[in-house]
């Protein structure tokens, strides 16, 4: 985590915070050193943001002090909920925890009224929570998507023919029973999609496709429109280069 993002969630939980936090409770819930935060908290009083403790003993956020409010609509406040909610149900532990933070950032942001809103619990989104694939972290995935770096994995298709492919990871998408990773792969020199749950294995397979990740994009959507022209006309074809159906 960068230092300017680990300061602002810093802000966020001593503002949520009741009575003083420790400087070993903040490091553990930022997964950073008790050191590291010391200085933060140094920096921050630096700034001139009110954090009054001292070591040992903990540390608030003295009243007055505040951000920028979040102007949201009640039915804008109400989709932030139902959208946290649908992330209970990707499976994808990471982004359930980020979710959880999101909500308590919003909840200390947006006036009393909106707040109620966030914390009525009134909004479910109620389905089967697919387990967390065995082979793969999820996050991994979605750093590889952001960084553009590629995978080596161990796939194990419908039929259970097990191979290793390298891939370059463009997209992943969230089904109800699993996920699914969009990527070029590179020993079939065409988009593929992988069940996240066949793949037996995987490693950073130390390469990079930087600056391609949105032209592979654009391939694969392309995809959809011929797809979606074959349907209509009720034509059954091959599916187009570089496009590849599920499996």
């Amino acid at each position: 985590m960068r230092k300017a993002s680990r300061l602002f969630e810093i802000i966020q939980i001593l503002r949520l915070a009741r009575q003083p936090v420790t400087a070993a409770e903040i490091a553990r819930r930022l997964e950073v050193t008790v050191r590291s935060i010391y200085r933060d908290i140094a920096a921050l009083q630096a700034m001139r943001v009110p954090v009054e403790g001292e070591r040992g003993i903990g540390y608030i956020l003295r009243p007055g002090f505040d951000l920028p409010p979040l102007m949201f609509s009640i039915e804008e406040t109400e989709a932030v909920v139902l959208a946290l909610a649908l992330l209970e149900r990707t499976g994808d532990a990471e982004l359930q925890a980020a979710a959880k933070r999101v909500g308590d950032k919003i909840a200390g942001a947006v006036p009393p009224p909106l707040r109620h809103t966030l914390s009525a619990r009134a909004l479910h989104a109620w389905g089967t929570v697919p387990r967390q694939p065995e082979g793969i972290d999820l996050a991994t995935v979605r750093r590889a998507i952001r960084d553009e770096e590629t995978l080596l994995i161990d796939y194990r298709d419908e039929y259970a023919r097990a191979t290793e492919r390298t891939i370059r990871p463009i997209a992943l998408i969230y089904y109800s029973e699993t996920a699914n990773i969009v990527a070029w792969c590179e020993l079939r020199q065409a988009i593929r999609n992988f069940r996240a749950d066949r793949v037996e294995a995987y490693a950073m397979a130390g390469g990079s496709f930087r600056g391609e990740g949105d032209g592979l994009r654009q391939l694969w959507i392309s995809g959809w429109a011929e797809n979606r022209q074959w349907v209509r006309n009720e034509k059954p074809r091959p599916f187009p280069a570089g496009v590849c159906e599920i499996r």
